[in-house]
């Protein structure tokens, strides 16, 4: 939550150590360094969103496009309270250890592209089920999504609210809805298929 708040460079082992009430002896016993911790964070973040993830209520909806849909709609309601509170970690670390702390960067990547291929899966069957025969692959819009998500963050801690992030993925779904049902689709734009629920 501290790296969340002050970013990355500007949270001190001190402040970590105060935060969390241990010792900083404490702390480099089970760490040697403030990137050892961060690892073992990022670690942690990815696991507890995986699990949040899986066992979002989407998952229970039929086509794959709702499903998709579904995902999007779930973040949008996790965008709530401070900004601090529904921004990612890892998207936070990667903005300032890029360049300088590859292993922190690396894991970023396996924690944002892990979110991302979860949803490869659901992209790649609703291309099938709407006939949509594109240039662009079930990982690339996969990705993409992420690529809205973290930066409708950015932009959510430069204006210091949650709006333009909930606005983003508002266009992000509509965005989606006219890839699959009036963008490239080789069946009719207004007729979905037959065993889907009418929105």
């Amino acid at each position: 939550m501290l790296i969340r708040e002050q970013g990355y460079s500007a949270t001190s082992v001190d402040e970590l150590c105060a935060k969390a009430g241990v010792s900083k002896g404490a702390f480099f016993h089970h760490f040697q360094s403030k990137d050892a911790l961060a690892l073992a964070a990022l670690d942690r973040w990815s696991e507890l969103s995986m699990a949040l993830f899986q066992g979002a209520p989407y998952h229970k909806l039929r086509d794959p496009l709702d499903r998709l849909l579904g995902y999007l709609d779930f973040r949008k309601a996790l965008v709530k309270g401070e900004v601090a509170e529904f921004t990612c970690l890892a998207g936070t670390i990667v903005q300032e250890a890029y360049g300088t702390h590859a292993e922190l960067r690396e894991a970023c990547d396996a924690s944002i592209s892990g979110q991302a291929a979860t949803l490869e899966a659901d992209i790649a069957e609703a291309m099938k089920l709407y006939g949509v025969r594109a240039k662009w692959s079930a990982q690339s819009l996969a990705l993409y999504t992420q690529a809205v998500l973290q930066g409708s963050f950015i932009l959510a801690k430069a204006k210091d609210s949650p709006d333009v992030a909930v606005a983003s993925i508002d266009h992000l779904r509509r965005y989606i809805e006219l890839l699959f049902l009036t963008g490239e689709p080789s069946i009719p734009p207004t007729r979905r298929p037959a065993h889907t629920k009418e929105k």
